[in-house]
């Protein structure tokens, strides 16, 4: 699906379909009034018997309208006009997308008069963009038979009378989003046969070619050389050999970068403190912080902001077998810290640890690291909100921001040094978890802040927002919403 914008006004766009919007009360947006003259009152009609309420997610198809150019014109329900909020706007889109005909490849939506408070054009169209491209996204890659009831729509176009260069920016912006988005969702959603380290090297080395990036992709060799043990003994237990891939974007000259740290777990069985069985096909999203630092790498390449970025990611199995890991090991860190292992089902931590510390030398203006790290997240905040913690409270609130632009919510949480004796030990410099049911988002952050002293540091717990599982089963792209739109606000 690509995006465009289309000046013309909307009773004369030629186009398969074009969406105008109706409030709860029966009035009219400026498109629909002008939609409505051209039919001699074929939308108030609508309104007038019912069949049109406005309610917010309803959508009427009306078909051969006289006067009007489209072959289909939606009415989409936007509910009162004072609730227009940022969910019901990207509601609304969505809602388009989903009803506009079985027929439309070419949609245009009169979107700009959908007002939301305090947003304006070049938010509404970025919005557009990544709202419509959910909406399509398909998970049958690997079905011999394809689901052909989804969406058949090619291209979405920002309906409006005169040019906006705003609206043109933020269309370009959330196409980029919706690209980083859609490969973050399918590197999750692949299986993790399929979607291995070396698989996600691959997909850095590709990108890399695509856009002219930097690439590096480090093997177990290399891991060891580095004195990456922490890293190491995550990877003993499985036959597929780990990676750690660097992927560069130079847009500033020599500033400092933002450095991108992403956990790629490829499949975490639990190790020897084996997970129970139901459910563990989910384990597959647990490298989806790692597809979150390519995503956002792919979206920023695309867009080449003035800014240098830098994504790095771990890259391994977590295995159960003979050479795997045991609780109560000691291994030494890259760092030089030594961590007893207490359960080999918390080693994401263990992976990013050695990630940090190798991070050091790009001398970063900011780290940010993004794990699917812990089920006490999910308890915390459930699937709605990512959770953050910082060491540096200007980047906090810069992440805060741009997560409610983004509409791609974070929570900030403590990372107190109160919190720390949690993961004291009396036979290595600190466990790799804390006490058992007491504030493990938060212990798993005070093991990380251990590695972090030498720059400003933030960690996005992404265990609940990653993926959804049921129906809906499939990873999210989030949180590279987030990420983008913090990258474009420096």
């Amino acid at each position: 699906m690509d995006f465009i914008t289309r000046v013309a006004a909307p009773q004369s766009a030629a186009v398969d379909c074009v969406a105008v919007g109706i409030y709860a009360d029966g009035s009219l947006t400026p498109a629909a009034k002008k939609i409505d003259q051209a039919s001699k009152g074929a939308v108030a009609a609508a309104v007038k018997s019912g069949d049109a309420t406005g309610k917010r997610g309803q959508a009427v198809l009306l078909r051969a309208l006289p006067g009007v150019k489209a072959a289909r014109v939606l009415l989409v329900g936007l509910g009162k006009e004072e609730d227009v909020t940022d969910k019901a706007y990207a509601e609304a889109v969505r809602t388009s997308v989903k009803h506009a005909g079985a027929g439309t490849k070419q949609l245009a939506l009169a979107a700009g008069d959908w007002k939301v408070k305090e947003r304006d054009a070049a938010w509404q169209a970025r919005t557009l963009a990544v709202a419509a491209r959910e909406t399509v996204f398909r998970v049958d890659e690997l079905k011999s038979k394809k689901d052909n009831a989804a969406p058949k729509i090619e291209q979405v176009a920002w309906l409006a009378e005169a040019r906006d260069a705003a609206a043109e920016r933020g269309l370009r912006e959330g196409t980029a989003v919706a690209n980083g988005m859609d490969l973050t969702k399918r590197l999750g959603n692949l299986p993790p046969n399929i979607c291995t380290p070396r698989y996600l090297a691959d997909q850095a080395k590709k990108m890399a070619r695509e856009f002219d990036l930097d690439v590096d992709v480090l093997d177990r060799k290399d891991i060891e050389k580095l004195g990456m043990g922490a890293f190491l003994s995550v990877t003993r237990g499985s036959e597929e050999p780990p990676r750690l891939i660097v992927l560069k974007y130079q847009g500033a000259g020599k500033a400092a970068p933002v450095v991108l740290v992403g956990k790629g777990i490829t499949f975490d069985s639990g190790g020897i403190s084996i997970k129970p069985g139901a459910n563990m096909d989910e384990m597959k999203y647990d490298m989806c912080g790692a597809g979150s630092v390519l995503g956002t790498m792919r979206a920023i390449a695309e867009l080449k902001p003035k800014t240098n970025v830098i994504g790095v990611v771990a890259a391994c199995e977590n295995m159960p077998s003979g050479t795997a890991s045991r609780p109560g090991d000691i291994v030494t860190s890259m760092s030089s810290q030594t961590i007893e292992i207490l359960n080999t089902d918390a080693e994401g931590r263990l992976i990013l640890c050695d990630a940090l510390t190798y991070v050091e030398r790009f001398k970063p203006a900011a780290v940010i690291d993004i794990a699917t790290l812990t089920g006490a997240c999910v308890v915390a905040l459930g699937d709605v909100n990512s959770g953050l913690f910082a060491s540096d409270d200007a980047l906090a609130d810069a992440l805060l921001a741009a997560s409610k632009t983004a509409l791609d919510p974070a929570w900030r949480m403590p990372v107190q040094d109160a919190y720390q004796e949690q993961i004291d030990t009396r036979f290595a410099d600190m466990a790799n978890i804390g006490a058992p049911g007491k504030a493990g988002a938060i212990a798993a952050a005070c093991f990380l802040a251990r590695f972090t002293k030498a720059y400003k540091w933030a960690h996005l717990d992404i265990a609940g927002t990653a993926w959804k599982g049921g129906a809906a089963k499939g990873a999210t792209g989030r949180p590279v919403p987030l990420l983008v739109q913090y990258l474009l606000s420096r």
